[in-house]
């Protein structure tokens, strides 16, 4: 009898641990959606992968996706654990996973903007607002998913026209990213394009845009974006605490090259509620289920 014991004990332990063992072998995976050149983004979140690794004690892998519909979809079908979203890909993807939370946003993700930006051909004044002299000019804008590059512009365009935007402009067009939203004005492929704020200013900084070719004439008011979410079973599967660690860690990111790349001073907590507006209008306009 004691043998038995014995034994089923040494099996329980076994058991246990060959579960932890597994566990801690298993990888965490991330994304981010594709606002910018593929490159950078590279660049940028493999050094957040091996920041990771080293705080949580389990091997971390970055995941590229081609489009922020494939980043909410590789969310929603457990291939990524964690995600850099916009505010708009964030609500879209944590309405899919039960449980999901939003564990940090950047410093200036409390008030972000969007630019409408202008081709110096449109002859629109620097900071001329929406004006009707718009009607009938070509206008793109980043990604169909995106927050600052779709939502938020096409809401305060739908509310100082009145219309959809295919109403009010000649030709719509989607580039993508905002990178390529900002190239397109620049060249004047496009007369105007909605764009991130820090995106356009680290690519006039760059010197990818000419300030004399295009600029800003229309900033919206400020709104919540840019959030790090993860999946609502990552406890269960890397262990009771996890998700605290990966908040944590986030929190805790200072290395101010890594900070530069988002371009981010710091990490500050989230949580899903300061989501809730973009969810209303997400909802008002149809871009939300």
């Amino acid at each position: 009898m004691l043998g038995r014991r014995f034994l089923r004990s040494v099996f329980n332990v076994v058991a246990l641990s060959l579960v932890s063992l597994s566990a801690s072998a298993q990888t965490f995976v991330f994304t981010a959606i594709p606002d910018e050149d593929e490159t950078r983004l590279q660049e940028r979140f493999q050094a957040v992968a091996d920041y990771l690794a080293e705080e949580l004690g389990v091997e971390v892998r970055f995941v590229p996706v081609k489009s922020y519909a494939a980043a909410v979809s590789a969310f929603r079908n457990d291939q990524v654990q964690l995600a850099w979203f916009g505010a708009l890909s964030g609500v879209q993807a944590r309405e899919r996973v039960p449980g999901s939370q939003a564990l940090a946003q950047g410093a200036e993700d409390q008030a972000f903007y969007t630019y409408i930006v202008a081709h110096k051909s449109t002859g629109l004044e620097p900071n001329a607002g929406l004006t009707e002299a718009m009607r009938g000019m070509t206008f793109t804008f980043g990604s169909k998913g995106s927050t600052s590059g779709r939502l938020v512009p096409e809401y305060y365009l739908r509310e100082a026209f009145g219309e959809a935007p295919d109403e009010v402009f000649s030709r719509v067009g989607y580039s993508g990213n905002h990178s390529r939203t900002a190239s397109m004005v620049a060249s004047g492929a496009y007369q105007l394009g909605a764009v991130n704020y820090t995106v356009w200013e680290t690519e006039i900084e760059a010197g990818n845009v000419n300030p004399e070719d295009a600029y800003v004439v229309y900033k919206t008011p400020s709104y919540p974006n840019y959030q790090w979410s993860i999946r609502g079973d990552v406890d269960e599967r890397f262990g009771e605490g996890f998700t605290d660690r990966v908040r944590s860690a986030l929190l805790g990111m200072d290395d101010p090259a890594m900070l530069e790349s988002f371009p981010r001073s710091k990490f500050v907590p989230a949580s899903n509620d300061n989501y809730a507006v973009i969810r209303d209008v997400a909802k008002e306009i149809g871009l939300l289920d």
